[in-house]
């Protein structure tokens, strides 16, 4: 097993942001690249006290558990480089069984978090690349996928530069939807069509629901986020856009029933959630750039500003607009590639918002608790 079981001292550090006071917890403090698992991915486990990272050590990519309460650091895998890339915001947890899930190569793993035991779950076939991977809210099943593989016809390197972005999506490729059970089986094959299909999102208290939307330039796409009925195998449009619309960056609230979104209007840009079946659409207008936005639910809305302005910003609804932004942190981050993207997350409890940046030149996981929304300063200003 190697390295795998190997415990790393803590390398967290205590700080208090310079402008706003809040606590950030440096949680990797390594020379190389350390990052949290996708905004949409569950990486939290062992009810709350420990959170998935991706680290490079030993000229590797790993796994690593974060231990929040004496910040010691597991090596959880041992991967051979020569067996593929690694996936390293791919990583994603059961919400049953203690246990999680990547890419690598062309295998997706089911990773066991108390034996370190490794087994193979689906390999994607010649030609085609695989896509994100998450449980369903049962634990019984992971949501993946394949799409036709284009690399061949021009270069593609999404993770830095979007290299072929658009290329992809004019290309229509075929993609399929994957449910895998994890009790043993063939991968079923739910849903195809020709068109770049990504972020599969299951929701995370409806085992038959989960989303996904059509890939590539948001004002180019027919139509952005989908929902999809793994029971029925019945797809449909969710917040369906008119021409000079856009919205995109979906993701499931904490409920499982909500769906989180930002996007522009003939009125402006807006920030919204809707209801998995369409009903319950609130929108509002929302004029702060991010790249990136997450909710617990919408008393807090993060946003992670972009490299002119590298802070971590808070917004919240309140009587029927957007207030904010405040200023939470300044996390300095570059956003050079997928892996240096500060995608903030919050935690289960909607307390502490999860992010990774580079301030110092490395990718470095962080932890930052939200404090009193009245004490915190004006974002406009910082």
């Amino acid at each position: 097993m190697g390295d795998a079981g190997r415990i790393w001292p803590s390398e967290t550090s205590v700080r208090r942001d310079a402008e706003s006071g809040a606590t950030v917890r440096q949680l990797t403090d390594h020379m190389g690249h350390s990052n949290h698992a996708y905004f949409t991915n569950p990486c939290w486990y062992d009810a709350g006290r420990r959170i998935l990272i991706a680290s490079d050590r030993g000229n590797r990519t790993n796994f690593f558990g974060v231990d929040l309460e004496d910040g010691g650091i597991r090596q959880l895998t041992d991967l051979d480089p020569a067996h593929g890339p690694v996936g390293a915001q791919s990583i994603s947890v059961n919400p049953v069984r203690r246990e999680a899930y990547f890419q690598q190569g062309d295998t997706l793993w089911a990773l066991d978090l108390e034996s370190l035991s490794l087994r193979p779950l689906h390999r994607t076939q010649s030609g085609y690349t695989a896509g994100n991977a998450n449980p369903t809210a049962d634990g019984k099943y992971v949501i993946t996928g394949r799409c036709q593989d284009l690399s061949e016809r021009f270069p593609v390197d999404l993770g830095h530069g979007y290299v072929g972005f658009r290329e992809i999506w004019e290309a229509r490729p075929h993609c399929v939807l994957l449910r895998i059970p994890l009790d043993g089986g063939p991968a079923e094959e739910v849903f195809e069509d020709r068109c770049w299909l990504g972020h599969l999102n299951p929701s995370p208290t409806r085992p038959h629901l989960m989303t996904f939307c059509h890939e590539g330039p948001w004002d180019l796409v027919d139509h952005r986020i989908w929902g999809f009925d793994l029971s029925s195998r019945r797809a449909w449009k969710i917040r369906p856009t008119q021409p000079g619309e856009t919205v995109g960056h979906e993701y499931w609230m904490d409920d499982g029933e909500h769906i989180g979104y930002h996007g522009r209007t003939a009125g402006g840009p807006v920030y919204g959630s809707v209801r998995w079946d369409g009903t319950d659409r609130l929108e509002a207008p929302f004029g702060f750039h991010s790249w990136h936005f997450h909710s617990y639910r919408l008393d807090h809305v993060a946003g992670d500003g972009d490299a002119e302005h590298p802070f971590l910003f808070l917004f919240r609804f309140r009587a029927g607009r957007f207030e904010g932004p405040k200023a939470l942190v300044r996390h300095r981050g570059s956003f050079h590639t997928q892996r240096l993207h500060v995608h903030p997350c919050f935690s289960p409890d909607g307390t502490r918002i999860l992010y990774t940046a580079d301030p110092h030149g490395y990718g470095q996981v962080f932890l930052v608790d939200i404090p009193d929304w009245d004490g915190l300063p004006d974002g406009r200003t910082s």
